[in-house]
């Protein structure tokens, strides 16, 4: 029996495979197994915001690939990407997975880089699932179908315009901050201000460089007006 391993995509898979040759047999779940249901809130509010999961459309072939695969196997290694979608990903698949990995060793590998040397290295010092990111990631999801679900219809009744109009935990506040910013550029009343730049040079020298007037003592000049850089000039003239 060999030595299960589960990453995301095919092409991750294919590669790993030809690093760990006999031994190993390596496998994409080429993304998530499982989702929110799409046509449900499938969220439980007054239960603690309990997630609903449901097999993701498409995915029934890779998940009877990967129960063949694990039952068949000496041990199972979750190798999905290193973060708090990737730690998601593979706890999905313990799950789905639940029956057959029953009494065999099931441990998380992450590695940052896809060389032989790290993928080895990674194996050799596989742990467990991360709980904490998967949790995170939960919550995201599950923030993400909350605004989405409950906020979209509001909008669609608020706003006759274009079908297809929708909310988002991100993209609300994008739009807010994008609208808020153009208001200013449309109420922005230009000022008028002035600047005084000089040409100077040493005495009994002939190179010369410019310069611009940035302070006077301690403060910025403050030019609003033409009267204001000619009175600057005047006062520099008599110094």
């Amino acid at each position: 029996m060999s030595n299960l391993v589960i990453v995301e995509s095919p092409t991750k898979a294919k590669a790993l495979q030809g690093f760990l040759g006999r031994g190993y047999r390596v496998l994409a779940s080429m993304g998530h197994t499982r989702d929110l249901p799409l046509k449900q809130l499938g969220v439980a509010v007054e239960q603690g915001f309990r997630p609903t999961y449901h097999q993701r459309k498409g995915a029934s072939k890779v998940i009877a690939r990967l129960r063949e695969a694990s039952a068949n196997a000496s041990a199972v290694i979750l190798a999905t990407d290193p973060d708090r979608e990737g730690e998601a990903i593979a706890w999905h698949v313990t799950e789905v997975l639940r029956k057959e990995l029953q009494g065999k060793p099931v441990t998380r590998a992450s590695f940052h880089e896809i060389t032989p040397e790290a993928v080895k290295a990674a194996l050799a010092h596989a742990g467990s699932l991360n709980m904490d990111l998967v949790n995170a990631q939960q919550a995201r999801r599950v923030l993400d179908r909350l605004v989405g679900y409950q906020v979209s219809p509001v909008l669609w009744k608020a706003i006759k315009g274009p079908k297809g109009l929708s909310a988002g935990r991100v993209q609300t506040v994008a739009l807010r901050l994008v609208v808020e910013r153009d208001r200013e550029i449309a109420a922005f009343v230009p000022q008028e201000y002035w600047t005084l730049e000089a040409e100077l040079s040493k005495v009994a020298d002939e190179r010369r460089f410019r310069a611009r007037l940035v302070r006077i003592g301690k403060d910025k000049p403050d030019l609003k007006t033409e009267a204001d850089a000619l009175a600057v000039v005047e006062a520099l003239q008599d110094a």
